[in-house]
């Protein structure tokens, strides 16, 4: 019997038992489907933690201020502390005290109240005072208008730059450079609107589209009364220096606040690669567990196939002694169980990655989360559907092939 025989006969047998190869074929299905959209699910994820972080400026150091103790003896965490200052940001901008250091960016920050005098409209946003760096430090540009520059720095100007969702909820339907914006009491002018980056508040704990830039000056001499930085963000040359980066700012700041011992330092340096390496850890994990849950669709199938050919089986005894006592050899007897059990387990597969990708491309929308389909994990997919079911059908095909002739032939 050749393999063109055998397929056409184990075709048969599917076709034979439509209802029930259907449904071995839906929990295989199922469960391959399930597979690839949650690997799907958490590369997606992954995907848009990294174009975030990226959003915010390449090469990325963020300096935090320490902890403070409360006076009921309990500490805050970190960034309650006034330990950073203007000078810091300064001498961090020295080449020849950090070479590998490419840009410095100050930053004041508070949320405060705004108010237009246009149309009266009012928000609550953060107010960040920096200096002209910051648009090359978070690689932001504007749209409309312009950023500021050094001399509003050196001159105390009354001028802001808005986020492009700040600008359009105080705005709406006009021109915002050239407009005024209060806040908290002190008017300003806007000079520019930033390009919008989406809402990164998932991966960054706010939203980058909804800020106002200011002076530093401005920030701290009139709008919020102190001098201490919330911030201080650096920029290094390069994704080679950036560990280097990282330590001379390390150094230069423990020497600048006179502290000897690494462990006692007032101040946190992030990297942005320790924010890309913790959202993917945390992805991963969620991916594996969504996975295993997967998993279990997968073996509900393969019990599936198994629980179909041992039945199949059974209705065939006699089919199979009748082949036997012509001579067919257990090998082929095995080998066309063993085929019709493939079968099933390659179209649930196929059928499968079809589902996904029709869920791939209309899930998210109503999740609101990305999903990447891989062509790596779909074709997994399949192959495991295919191994299901080799797997689950070996022991039927097995017992098939060892019936003796005589005892199948006579069997009710």
């Amino acid at each position: 019997m050749s393999w063109l025989e055998t397929l056409r006969t184990g075709l048969n047998g599917v076709r034979t038992h439509r209802l029930r190869s259907g449904l071995t074929v839906l929990g295989i299905m199922i469960g391959i489907s399930a597979v690839i959209l949650t690997v799907g699910l958490g590369q997606g994820a992954q995907d848009q933690v990294k174009s975030e972080i990226n959003s915010l400026g390449t090469n990325l150091l963020t300096v935090s201020p320490g902890s403070t103790t409360s006076s009921s003896g309990f500490r805050e965490g970190f960034g309650s502390a006034s330990t950073l200052t203007e000078a810091d940001a300064t001498a961090l901008s020295s080449p020849v005290v950090a070479p590998d250091i490419k840009a410095v960016a100050p930053i004041a920050s508070s949320s405060e109240s705004l108010s237009d005098d246009a149309n009266s409209n009012t928000w609550t946003s953060t107010v960040n005072g920096t200096t002209p760096s910051w648009e090359t430090v978070r690689d932001r540009t504007v749209t409309q208008g312009r950023f500021i520059d050094n001399q509003d720095v050196t001159d105390h100007t009354a001028v802001a730059v808005l986020g492009s969702d700040t600008a359009s909820e105080l705005f709406s339907g006009l021109d915002p450079v050239g407009q005024t914006v209060n806040v908290d009491g002190v008017p300003l002018t806007v000079i520019g609107v930033l390009n919008s980056v989406g809402d990164t508040s998932s991966t960054t704990g706010s939203d980058q589209d909804d800020q106002v830039i200011v002076p530093i000056s401005t920030a701290t001499q009139r709008i919020f009364g102190s001098t201490s930085l919330s911030s201080i963000l650096i920029e290094a040359k390069s994704g080679g220096t950036l560990s280097a980066a990282y330590q001379e700012a390390d150094n230069e700041l423990l020497a600048l606040h006179d502290i000897t011992t690494a462990s006692d330092a007032d101040f946190t340096i992030a990297s942005e690669a320790s924010l890309v390496s913790t959202s993917t850890s945390v992805d991963r994990t969620l991916t594996i567990l969504l996975g295993g849950v997967a998993g279990i669709s997968l073996l509900v199938g393969g019990i599936g196939v198994m629980n179909i050919m041992l039945v199949s089986v059974t209705e065939r005894i006699r089919e199979i002694g009748l082949r036997k006592a012509l001579g067919a050899k257990p090998s082929l007897i095995r080998r066309q169980f063993l085929l019709e059990a493939s079968v099933l387990g390659m179209g649930g597969g196929a059928l499968g990655a079809g589902l996904a990708a029709a869920g791939t491309a209309l899930l998210p929308k109503a999740i609101g989360y990305p999903i990447a389909l891989s062509g790596t994990a779909t074709a997994g997919a399949i192959a495991v559907a295919v191994a299901i079911g080799l797997v689950f059908g070996v022991y039927p095909a097995t017992r098939a092939a060892r019936l003796a002739p005589i005892d199948a032939l006579r069997s009710e």
